[in-house]
């Protein structure tokens, strides 16, 4: 044993006593450099610099600090020696935000916390627990003197754990970008790029911002610190308000256009467009310098104001938009309905290949004449005739034995009782007798006229065609109150036709969800968002998979379920990395 103990100091087998034992031989024992070097098996010139290094640490070291022995202190490590996390913390808190919103903003500084911290943190600092507020009162935030956003960059994808604010939600949207290729067509579009951020990151970060309901994109305070928006679009955090409006400046209008082309084949190969599209006009409301804008009609607001004209054109069965313009001016209203036949029916042979049958419009979209040269483009036309006071006067000395009634079944399953009369008329515009449906007891004072070239169809198609033409009247109301199309105004400066075709992708996106949900199929995008999207959680990125831990929800049990279907799916852009989700064990 005594071998053994003799052995322990004369050769010793870490480096650090090694070190130790020749300082101490040289030194203490005043041993000479070369007998110390030959013991402990250093090169004299090596234990020359071994003494030297010793003699500088002597100079600079702290009384409490030493070079070879170190004194373990009880308990746990100290996480914040320098109390950052501390003052960042508490000054998140005097913004109002909750332990969930300071956890998300503290892991964008690149600080490891947990909310359990945070809350013992605003405890021992004498923070009371914030009282129940509700959705509408958590949005509002003082956002002055909010930390410094970090800046934006391509997501390495390594081991690493972060939370969210309130946009984890919106990665359960990511399986369908992949799945119908949507992100292999912004690859291929003539979007631009920048050095920093590429283009399937730059259009994915306008995408994030649309999906998540951010209400005012100047309010960069929290959604630039939010990791689960960077995320979405393959960066850590996205870049400020600044960033997207110089993106946006470079977009052009046939940009949109070719994109709206490769989106309309996409819709196409997967069955999502009938044979009928219905097409409306909306006004977007401008609260900025007016001077070069026209008058329209806003029917929001019921009357008219400075604002953008534009269309949309939405297939009434799947309730995606099709198609979308913000550049039309008021001498070439008329001409648009011919424009979108020459968009979707760009590269085919007339007449060969083509499933559009149908086009819905109302009576103000596009004049008489023009309903003739889409009869001879071989595409039937529903439309509601404009009623004068002789038309309607015909119409109320029509006996009231010759109405025909009908019942038309609607959407969700129920049906509505209506009288109709059928008569052929001419209309000098048109050239030609055209077959004239004209119907009361849907709700209006006087009897709403429909025409159409088709002779076919049936009374209760047409009516039934023409009444679903207010879906997209619907779908145009939740664009400007969901997605925001009049806040155009806002500080970051968006040119409107990307806006909006931003806009058409977010809510197609919304409707691919809701058809895969049963029983929401009919759900808006604001429903879906609240009832689905809306929440937090916790991302872990490992090495072959992200795992989307969702805090729980009355609804995230449907949510997982479909998501579980996408479970083997890889996203090429995230690192070829797998999405798995699951729930979380906090609420």
């Amino acid at each position: 044993m005594s071998n053994k103990l003799y052995e322990y100091f004369l050769k010793p087998v870490s480096i650090a006593q090694k070190k130790y034992e020749a300082l101490r031989a040289f030194f203490f024992e005043k041993k000479s450099a070369e007998e110390v070097a030959e013991r402990f098996d250093y090169k004299l010139s090596a234990f020359y610099s071994l003494t030297r290094d010793f003699r500088r640490f002597l100079k600079k070291a702290d009384i409490n600090n030493d070079m070879f022995f170190l004194t373990n202190k009880l308990g746990r490590k100290e996480k914040d020696s320098e109390g950052n996390i501390k003052g960042l913390i508490i000054s998140l808190r005097k913004k109002y935000l909750s332990v969930p919103d300071i956890k998300a903003i503290v892991d964008s500084q690149g600080y490891k916390t947990s909310e359990k911290y945070i809350y013992h943190v605003l405890k021992r600092e004498g923070f009371d627990r914030l009282p129940r507020r509700a959705k509408q009162d958590k949005e509002i935030r003082d956002s002055s003197g909010i930390i410094k956003a970090p800046e934006s960059a391509a997501l390495l994808y390594i081991s690493e754990e972060f939370s969210t604010l309130n946009s984890i939600g919106i990665l359960c949207l990511l399986p369908y970008i992949r799945r119908y290729g949507i992100d292999e067509a912004i690859e291929k579009s003539q979007y631009p790029e920048t050095s920093s951020i590429n283009k399937l990151a730059s259009i994915l970060g306008f995408i994030a911002l649309k999906l998540s309901n951010i209400r005012r994109y100047s309010a960069d305070d929290l959604w630039c610190m939010d990791r689960g928006l960077g995320l979405f679009a393959g960066l850590n955090v996205l870049p400020k308000s600044a960033w997207f409006s110089s993106y946006s400046s470079r977009i052009t209008r046939e940009m949109n256009l070719s994109f709206l082309r490769s989106m309309h084949s996409i819709w196409k190969k997967h069955g999502l467009l009938s044979d009928t599209m219905n097409l409306d006009f909306t006004a977007i409301p401008y609260w900025g310098d007016d001077s070069h804008l026209e008058n329209n009609w806003s029917g929001k607001r019921s009357k008219a104001l400075a604002s953008i004209l534009a269309v949309l054109g939405q297939d009434p069965d799947s309730g995606i938009i099709d198609y979308s313009d913000t550049t039309i001016r008021h001498e070439d209203q008329g001409e648009v309905v011919l424009e979108f036949l020459d968009f979707y029916r760009e590269g085919k042979t007339k007449g060969k290949g083509e499933d559009l049958k149908y086009l819905v419009f109302d009576s103000k979209f596009t004049p008489y004449e023009n309903l003739r040269k889409l009869e001879e483009r071989e595409i039937k036309f529903i439309t509601i005739r404009r009623r004068g006071k002789n038309i309607v006067d015909k119409l109320d000395r029509i006996p009231k034995e010759n109405w025909k009634k009908i019942r038309v079944m609607n959407a969700d399953g129920k049906g509505r009782e209506l009288k109709i009369y059928e008569e052929e008329v001419l209309i000098k515009d048109y050239g030609k007798p055209i077959r004239q449906i004209a119907i009361t007891g849907h709700g209006r004072e006087k009897p709403a006229l429909i025409i159409t070239n088709d002779k076919k169809i049936s009374q209760e198609e047409v009516v039934r065609k023409y009444c679903r033409r207010w879906i997209i009247e619907k779908g145009i109301s939740e664009q400007i109150e969901f997605f925001h199309l009049n806040r155009v105004s806002s500080s970051m400066v968006i040119k409107v036709d990307f806006d909006l075709t931003m806009t058409v992708l977010a809510h197609n996106l919304y409707r691919l969800l809701a058809m895969n949900l049963h029983g929401y199929t009919h759900n808006t995008s604001l429903s879906l968002y609240e009832k689905f999207l809306y929440n937090s959680g916790e991302v872990e990125i490992r090495d072959d998979k992200i795992l989307v831990k969702m805090k729980k929800k009355r609804n995230l049990p449907a949510l997982l379920s479909e998501m579980e279907k996408f479970k083997d799916l890889r996203f090429p852009w995230m690192d070829n990395k797998r999405l798995i989700f699951s729930g979380a064990s906090t609420t």
